[in-house]
């Protein structure tokens, strides 16, 4: 079962061709999609967008480049949106300090913040982290060191060090398009050896395209290019690797009844 474990199918760009895109991925073999939220504003389009397809579903968070115009939302709006029934995850949430469009201090506080309804929801975390391994990771130690929850890095481009340490941690990471980029060897090998039950495969559409769509806004059906790519490295066959990846998927979100 492939599935696209986080894409953004109702930003500008994308809703308005959102069937047609969602029908091509699914010629592609694409069974599944968790469509990922970035601010308070898009959560009803976003859950809206999951009740509408049977193989869609929402997360709801804040990302960290949004984190400044969030500071006063509290767990108690985050934790009620989790209510509904396709809402599957939180997140994304993280650490950027690539751009740094919000202070770093809030973004530090709102991730911890997605952690604690994480861990009284049980639902998993969706960890975005750009330039910021050091306080990602010490954030991630001291809050499972509180209280274990489920969480994953999506779009992993972190140091292989970053990766062994999350892994040790017990997260799950997710492999966007960035894997099949000829200047991605480090994240290629890397790619290689993650064991193969704490393994996603995502396209961060509209972001990100893989190779041979590289330069082109990414669509979920370019989630079958990157497993391709991922199973060539990994010296198993596509098929096997989307079984594999599925199944991490079920298990992960467990709230989506796969």
């Amino acid at each position: 079962m492939l599935i696209d474990s986080h894409c953004h199918l109702d930003y500008a760009g994308m809703a308005e061709q959102q069937a047609a895109m969602l029908d091509h991925a699914r010629a592609r073999g694409v069974r599944g999609f968790l469509n990922i939220s970035t601010r308070a504003s898009e959560w009803a389009a976003v859950v809206a967008t999951a009740h509408r397809h049977a193989d869609v579903w929402a997360s709801v968070g804040i990302h960290p480049h949004e984190a400044d115009a969030h500071t006063d939302l509290g767990a108690d709006a985050l934790r009620a949106a989790t209510g509904d029934p396709r809402v599957i995850a939180i997140g994304e949430t993280g650490l950027d300090y690539y751009y740094d469009h919000s202070d770093r201090q809030v973004q530090q506080t709102l991730l911890r913040m997605h952690i604690g309804v994480a861990r009284d929801t049980g639902l998993p975390l969706i960890v975005h982290t750009r330039d910021a391994e050091a306080d990602t990771l010490a954030i991630l130690r001291d809050e499972m060191a509180s209280g274990a929850f489920p969480a994953l890095i999506h779009c992993f481009t972190a140091s292989a060090e970053f990766g062994r340490a999350v892994l040790d941690l017990g997260l799950t990471i997710s492999l966007s398009g960035i894997v099949t980029f000829k200047n991605a060897k480090d994240l290629a090998a890397f790619a290689a050896v993650i064991p193969e039950d704490r393994l996603l495969v995502e396209t961060d559409a509209p972001f990100l395209a893989p190779v041979p769509h590289r330069g082109k806004r990414c669509e979920p059906a370019y989630v079958a290019d990157t497993l391709e790519a991922v199973a060539k490295l990994r010296g198993v066959s596509a098929a096997a690797l989307a079984e594999t990846t599925g199944a991490n998927f079920r298990a992960l979100f467990a709230k989506a009844g796969l």
